[in-house]
């Protein structure tokens, strides 16, 4: 469960973003982090611990830098005895946005979770600090995350495998890259073990700004994927063999852009205001 918020409505933005945000040119949804992190006066920690890649962390310092942040530190933790690092730990306490990079979501479990540092982004969350990640980063806030799973349109049984995330939110699954690796079948299948949950599928350059009130509003050039599936009727996952396709009756699925929005306690979405001609 996430860490319970101090004082209602407190707990700090969640920014699942699909991967392959723009870096270079109007850098929207990176340019919305930092606003709700504080602008200049932001003090961010970028954790790129899912890169395998030395350049990734400070690729992403420079950015924010540009963007006209003073404070980016870069805590790259690359294995568990590296999560004990006591000044590290106070600059997430001392944070108001933390970013994690793409990569691969394993490492990012196998290297936080259960950590003081995953305790730590967890408080600190509940207290207000904004939190992003792009792709794995993305996958990871969630408490049920895919590990991975075969690209494909269709549900099918065994082809997804699960693992425990950060633990911001229950309330989502998320998958990234989204229509551009072709992931509805994976997506589905994991709702298909877990009902409950409710699926995000990121396009890529498109994140899903999650508000203390578990209000969305969906920020970037593609759109997300909602598949909900509280009035599923009837799936046949617990009697399909390894391969099979999934028949799911009852799925609910939205698909929204920029500027709409979803409510993840009335699963209700709304699209984004229309413009008046003499707005455009």
């Amino acid at each position: 469960m996430p860490s319970p918020q101090p004082t209602p409505g407190s707990r700090g933005y969640i920014i699942p973003i699909g991967g392959a945000e723009d870096k270079v040119n109007d850098r929207r949804i990176l340019q919305r982090f930092v606003d709700i992190c504080g602008g200049e006066d932001a003090r961010i920690v970028v954790i790129p611990t899912a890169s395998q890649l030395d350049t990734t962390g400070p690729r992403y310092k420079e950015i924010f830098h540009m963007l006209g942040v003073k404070q980016v530190d870069v805590l790259d933790y690359r294995e568990r005895k590296d999560t004990d690092n006591a000044e590290w730990l106070a600059l997430i306490e001392q944070a108001t946005g933390a970013f994690m990079t793409g990569g691969n979501q394993l490492r990012l479990s196998t290297v936080l979770g259960g950590t003081p540092v995953a305790r730590a982004i967890r408080r600190q969350n509940a207290a207000g600090m904004a939190v992003a990640g792009t792709s794995a980063g993305a996958a990871f806030v969630s408490e049920h995350m895919i590990a991975y799973g075969r690209s494909g349109a269709t549900p099918r049984a065994g082809r997804v495998s699960m693992a425990a995330g950060l633990g911001l939110t229950n309330r989502v699954i998320i998958d990234q890259h989204f229509r551009q690796r072709d992931r509805l079948g994976r997506l589905m299948t994991a709702l298909a073990y877990n009902p409950f949950v409710i699926g995000f599928g990121l396009d890529e350059d498109t994140a899903a700004f999650i508000r203390a009130d578990r209000q969305v509003e969906i920020v970037g050039a593609g759109a997300i994927t909602v598949v909900d599936v509280a009035d599923l009727e009837y799936s046949a996952m617990a009697d399909s063999r390894e391969g099979d396709a999934v028949d799911l009756i009852g799925v609910r699925l939205h698909v929204l852009s920029d500027g709409a929005t979803y409510n993840l306690d009335t699963r209700k979405a709304a699209p984004a205001p229309l413009e008046r001609p003499s707005e455009r």
